[in-house]
């Protein structure tokens, strides 16, 4: 064992031979630290073949049209939704790496998917955070099947596979990979270098032997995943679980997918018994009043394939000193950006009130589509204006003040009248080309004729549903 003095990255893991300011790799500032490291002597013809972990395993050159696809083989987590942000199910070999804070409830999800799959298949929950006798009374308390489900506590990476080898085992969980550590690596066990070094030793052993891997990892207090970026790359699938430890409901959002769509959300009720599944989340995102009160708007939105009825809510208030912005679920640059051209091209000044946005339930919107409703809310509470309670509205706004189209419209349109809304507001490039029954499609070109349809003359067409 040979020691070396490296500087390495502490966001993403590059090494340098010397400091330097800003990582070429990540783009971090002032992230590099100096390491001693230990490495192994490698004969060159051989140094590549041994740290791929396939040494015995020939390499040559095909066509990619010769190149044999095995077909997906996936099995249920018996979740639906835990399926479905999956992309149908856990594919078999596949390394699933899922994040979030502290007691949000990533290992009772992963306990409900283990005690499940284990009623079929060889399953082993390996925890270094927690004893034995905690998952036992999680298990317990949850009233999960406990006599099916083998156990483990340990954190060295190479006892790990060696007791992989010697029991053959379909599917493991590894809670979480901040206490692994590998004696490859002279740093303590939740180090950029110890977390980087034993996700590649565990992702590289499961794809070799056919093993789906999930692996549990901490955020940071910016809410992203702790550890070096590479970790993310490594892995075939990237779970963010979202939400508020004391609140009832929680958020699995993928961002990574080799196997299905990203962006895809599921919502979950955190209850005595787990996690339940939440089939319809209108019900969580559409908590109104009984009446229509202003500064409030549903928008259909999207998340992955599933659309969305989120309500938008917005309060302007006038001020004698510095307007303030705050904007909660949606980009605050966005909304800078969206007054600005409600001045400019509709007349409309926001600029100088406070205003205070918000997107009920605790749901982040990354979509353009919010744009419009996010307006109508804000001119709603200026002018002291309900809008119609069941009115829906979805487009993206120009900087000339065109209302641009959205991906989806049709199954957002049709989403909006499942729930029981009688009109929609739409962009005219989405106009359907067949009428929709029991729903007033409404479609406008700029962001002037939906404040006259909806604020000024009142609309005939929104009379007739209001």
């Amino acid at each position: 064992m040979a020691k070396t003095i490296v500087h390495m990255c502490c966001e993403c893991g590059k090494e340098e031979d010397k400091w330097v300011g800003k990582c070429v790799q990540c783009g971090a500032h002032n992230s590099f630290r100096k390491m001693t490291v230990e490495r192994k002597a490698q004969h060159r013809a051989t140094a590549g073949l041994s740290h791929s972990g396939y040494a015995g395993q020939q390499h040559h050159i095909t066509k990619l049209n010769m190149v044999k696809m095995s077909q997906e083989l996936r099995c249920s987590t018996g979740i639906d939704e835990f399926d479905r942000v999956l992309g149908g199910g856990l594919v078999t070999g596949s390394v699933v790496l899922i994040g979030g804070d502290p007691g949000i409830g990533k290992s009772t999800l992963l306990l409900q998917t283990a005690t499940h799959i284990a009623k079929n298949q060889s399953v082993l929950y390996i925890t270094g955070e927690e004893s034995l006798a905690q998952v036992a009374m999680r298990a317990k308390r949850l009233g999960l099947p406990m006599d099916r489900l083998d156990v483990m506590a340990e954190t060295k990476v190479e006892r790990i596979c060696e007791i992989l080898t010697e029991q053959k085992t379909s599917m493991v969980i590894l809670d979480s990979i901040q206490t692994l550590y590998t004696e490859a690596i002279p740093a303590a066990s939740g180090s950029t270098s110890q977390i980087k070094e034993s996700a590649s030793i565990l992702t590289r052993f499961a794809k070799h032997a056919g093993i789906s891997l999930l692996i549990v990892g901490h955020v940071t207090k910016e809410k992203e995943l702790a550890g070096p970026k590479v970790l993310e790359h490594m892995v075939d699938c990237v779970l963010h679980f979202e939400g508020q430890s004391d609140l009832q409901y929680r958020m699995l959002r993928v961002v990574k997918n080799r196997f299905g769509a990203v962006n895809e959300l599921s919502v979950f009720d955190m209850t005595d018994q787990g996690l339940k599944e939440v089939i319809n989340p209108a019900t969580i995102f559409l908590d109104r009043y009984g009446e229509a009160v202003a500064g409030s708007v549903v928008m259909v939105s999207r998340n992955g394939v599933r659309p969305f009825l989120v309500e938008v809510q917005a309060l302007v208030s006038e001020t004698k000193t510095t307007p303030r912005q705050l904007i909660l679920g949606l980009e605050y640059n966005r909304l800078t950006l969206l007054l600005t051209i409600m001045k400019e091209q509709a007349n409309v000044d926001i600029l100088e009130h406070n205003v205070y946005v918000n997107i009920v339930g605790g749901l982040k919107i990354t979509e353009t589509a919010s744009d419009l409703a996010v307006l109508l809310a804000c001119v709603s509470s200026l002018k002291n204006h309900p809008l119609p309670h069941d009115m829906a509205v979805f487009g993206e706004v120009g900087l000339s003040g065109e209302i641009r189209s959205v991906p989806n419209a049709q199954e957002r349109i049709k989403e909006a009248q499942k729930n029981g809304f009688k009109a929609v507001v739409i962009p005219k490039v989405n106009q359907p080309k067949q009428p929709i029954d029991s729903i007033k499609v409404i479609v406008v070109e700029y962001l002037y004729q939906v404040l006259q349809i909806v604020f000024e003359q009142n609309g005939e067409e929104l009379r007739q549903v209001g």
